[in-house]
């Protein structure tokens, strides 16, 4: 498989925790009790899996790699990705601290926290799509095979060095549960 190739099956796992978080917003706009817990969970896929994981192999090697293949970093489709990136980020801490306010009994957080998620739901999805029809199309012009492999080794590099043994699994099960109780 190549490397875009990996990056969109990464896609996938994002898309299922939004369907799961578009499901636990629903259930926390019906004022139905959602465990604080899951929400925690959320978070944590969401900076260790799409963020810790997904965004840093196309921060530190696709995007490097594109800009090496002549494609602008401080400008067009990378720039906006990268400035998508950190708007996700910004979506989560607030997400993060909607939670610490629900812990502490604070009622109208749970609907910070659903306006936070929705944007971020909204955000990605589009992200997502720019990414897999535009940006992974363009990467795949213009990556040399020597290219590519070095983004696989690199990924591999990733895998094994930031993100850790175990995560994936982790993360894969993590959704499995939560689908299993949101969808």
């Amino acid at each position: 498989m190549n490397p875009t190739g990996i990056l969109k099956e990464e896609h996938q796992l994002v898309l299922l925790m939004l369907k799961i978080m578009e499901a636990v917003c629903k259930k926390l706009d019906l004022g139905q009790a959602v465990k604080t817990e899951d929400l925690d969970a959320i978070i944590d896929f969401i900076r260790g899996f799409a963020d810790k994981c997904h965004h840093a192999k196309e921060e530190k090697l696709l995007f490097p790699a594109l800009e090496k293949a002549g494609m602008p970093q401080n400008d067009g489709p990378i720039a906006v990705m990268l400035r998508e990136h950190a708007m996700g980020r910004g979506f989560a801490k607030s997400m993060e601290e909607a939670i610490g306010r629900m812990k502490n009994g604070n009622a109208s957080a749970a609907g910070t926290f659903v306006e936070k998620a929705r944007g971020y739901i909204q955000l990605l999805r589009n992200h997502i799509d720019k990414e897999d029809h535009v940006l992974f199309m363009m990467a795949d012009q213009r990556l040399n095979p020597a290219a590519q492999k070095e983004l696989l080794e690199g990924f591999d590099r990733v895998e094994r060095e930031e993100t850790g043994e175990g995560v994936h699994e982790k993360y894969h099960a993590l959704l499995h549960r939560m689908r299993d109780t949101y969808l």
